[in-house]
């Protein structure tokens, strides 16, 4: 099959890793994927076989317009049109929905937050899940806290888990580094719940010296310079290490003892699977959508009440000082991987592009 996949940018981003994950697993089962973006950067390594089209000049100002005329002009040569386009991310999805509907292309649009989050664009995001969605083939989404909203608005919702791209470990690593990780971009730190997580390790960091608390995000923003302003205001930015972005974060992960997500929301948390197939202790706030379809409480990971910085605090130190419970968490972590592996997610989007 002639597979597109649309998306603004291939910039460092969950829903970025996930496309390109996928898009990789169906190139090496035998489809002919492209995958289309309107802006830079491309920061994501693609599969050299598959063809990337970048639809980035044009002149009209407003983001949206410009991608439906963009991806328009491309799609009205009948031989540039494939059997289904995927599109990325609602307001990419709001352009790629109505070309499509205008041609005559299959067309399924794939969400990577919950409902309730609407980071940049709210109108033009609400305008979509509420109107436009309803008018592609599929709509996928990450959990079933948002299927009913999907559903009333007559969108042909599926949920569909985003696959985790770490092979799960062999064995776990005997003498693992005394750190608490945090996976991010750090210009996110307010939906990332950055701001909240030095308080909340402060009196951690200040009790156990040995131990660090590492963000792995891109430090080129503000969230930067406000969270390294922060951890010197809170008197331990001696213990904060911000690595920027990094290419290993795997090894990062398999080497870190403990694996923290702070978030005010999410949509499924792919830093949290993939922390969990390196066996890492993870804790996490039970916020709306995500971490509860991912750890069993007390069995492979902790979740703590939702915002409840004293009960974080309190759970962080427990497991420091019980290493006990670090080890048991860790080792039953890795089970459920199984349930995201790749090649599963994908033999499952094969299928619904295939309907």
């Amino acid at each position: 099959m002639k597979i597109d996949f649309a998306i603004s940018s291939l910039r460092t981003g969950g829903g970025e890793r996930v496309l390109v994950t996928i898009a990789n697993n169906l190139m090496n089962r035998g489809h002919k994927v492209r995958v289309i973006t309107f802006n830079e950067p491309t920061e994501y390594l693609l599969n050299p076989k598959i063809e990337l089209i970048k639809l980035h000049k044009g002149f009209v100002k407003n983001q949206t317009l410009r991608y439906f005329f963009e991806l328009y002009k491309y799609y009205k040569n009948k031989n540039n049109r494939p059997d289904a386009v995927i599109s990325f991310i609602t307001q990419t999805s709001l352009s790629v929905i109505l070309v499509a509907k205008l041609l005559n292309i299959k067309v399924i649009a794939s969400e990577h937050t919950s409902h309730i989050r609407t980071s940049t664009g709210k109108h033009i995001v609400n305008f979509t899940r509420k109107h436009i969605y309803k008018l592609a083939d599929y709509v996928t989404i990450l959990t079933k806290f948002d299927l009913a909203f999907y559903k009333k608005h007559g969108v042909n919702a599926i949920i569909l888990p985003n696959p985790c791209s770490f092979e799960k470990i062999k064995s776990q690593k005997k003498e693992k580094d005394k750190i608490i990780l945090a996976v991010g971009g750090l210009n996110r730190y307010y939906i990332k719940g950055f701001d909240n997580l030095l308080p909340i390790v402060k009196p951690i960091l200040d009790k156990h010296k040995e131990w660090k608390l590492m963000f792995v995000g891109d430090k080129k923003n503000d969230g930067y310079e406000f969270l390294k302003n922060l951890s010197k205001d809170l008197n331990i930015e001696s213990q904060v290490v911000f690595t920027g972005l990094r290419n290993d974060v795997k090894d990062i992960m398999y080497n870190s003892e403990i694996f923290v997500l702070s978030s005010r929301n999410e949509g499924l948390p792919m830093a949290l699977i993939e922390a969990m197939s390196q066996g890492m202790c993870c804790v996490a706030f039970d916020c709306v959508s995500g971490p509860s379809d991912i750890i069993t409480h007390n069995v492979d990971g902790v979740l703590v009440d939702n915002q409840n910085n004293k009960e974080m605090t309190e759970v962080l130190n427990q497991l420091i000082e019980n290493p006990n419970l670090r080890e048991k968490l860790s080792k039953e972590s890795t089970s459920i991987i199984s349930k995201f592996d790749e090649d599963l997610i994908c033999d499952k989007w094969e299928d619904l592009i295939k309907n």
